[in-house]
């Protein structure tokens, strides 16, 4: 099962038949209300997936401000979306595939065949292809999600990590430096992570690197296959995005799901700043 699909493919999927199921998963920070691009235009066929509202569940601050939603509540989704048993599942964004990555990594992780569009919307509008406007219903889906492992490491096991493997933050050099606090209680890193932002991984066409582009990056850094890995971000979404990249590079990541809008809201939990991995500590 390829992680990525391009508009060429999957327009061959489309007219050879194929039982594919399009999710428009359009969200951003600054922007997390993606319905109404959604209804001026989308894929055709195309589904509306609520980024805060299906793929998060309402949790407590200090679970971090996106908590991963149980696997009923997903497999309901699922289903609402009208996914079957069988069926391959693309999923897209408008902002690079930071957002459809979170679909791809909670479907991926459940048993679901799914592929994200690289280049994503703008790269199926470059193409000509044509749109569909207003909302789409669809008949409910028969889809049922395996419990297998999440792929997640708790906020002691991030805590932990730097001294049996590799913790990297995947967020802009100047939210890991501590520079600024963005949507967060306190700003900087988890002590003993790396930054490794996760822009590095896309081209200018917002296009996923070589998989060889991609391994000399993270090789860079001392990772490789086999080495205990875990990703956090800000919020537990853009961390699922580096992990579709190691994924493309051949390495198993793993995801602090609270990432650093849970572990700034831990009281006594330490916060390094400045650029190196250990910088000055203090305390939330």
């Amino acid at each position: 099962m390829s992680h990525l699909i391009s508009v060429g493919d999957l327009t061959a999927q489309l007219d050879g038949g194929r039982a594919v199921r399009l999710l428009d998963v359009r969200w951003r920070l600054d922007e997390p209300e993606g319905r109404p691009a959604y209804l001026a235009g989308h894929l055709p066929g195309a589904v509306y997936v609520d980024l805060e509202r299906e793929l998060t569940r309402r949790g407590h601050p200090e679970e971090g401000r996106h908590p991963l939603p149980s696997v009923d509540a997903l497999g309901a989704s699922l289903r609402r979306w009208g996914v079957h048993a069988g069926d391959l599942v693309v999923v897209y964004d408008d902002n690079d595939g930071v957002a459809a990555a979170r679909a791809w990594w909670l479907l991926r992780r459940r048993g679901i065949e799914v592929s994200l569009l690289d280049g994503g919307f703008r790269a199926w509008v470059q193409a000509g292809l044509p749109l569909e406007s207003g909302d789409r219903a669809v008949a409910p889906g028969d889809v049922e999600l395996t419990d297998t492992d999440p792929g997640t490491v708790t906020i002691d096991e991030a805590a932990r990590l730097p001294q049996t493997g590799i913790l990297v933050d995947v967020r802009a050099p100047e939210h890991y430096r501590g520079r600024t606090a963005a949507f967060d209680p306190a700003a900087g890193h988890i002590p003993g992570a790396i930054n490794i932002p996760t822009i590095s991984h896309i081209d200018s066409a917002g296009r996923f690197r070589t998989p060889d582009e991609i391994r000399a990056t993270l090789a860079a850094h001392g990772i490789a296959a086999g080495v205990p890995v875990a990703l956090y971000c800000g919020s537990g979404i853009a961390a699922t995005h580096s992990a579709l990249a190691f994924a493309l590079a051949g390495v198993d990541a793993l995801v602090f799901p609270g990432s650093w809008s849970q572990w700034s809201r831990t009281r006594g939990r330490p916060i390094s700043t400045g650029a190196e991995p250990i910088g000055a500590i203090s305390a939330v």
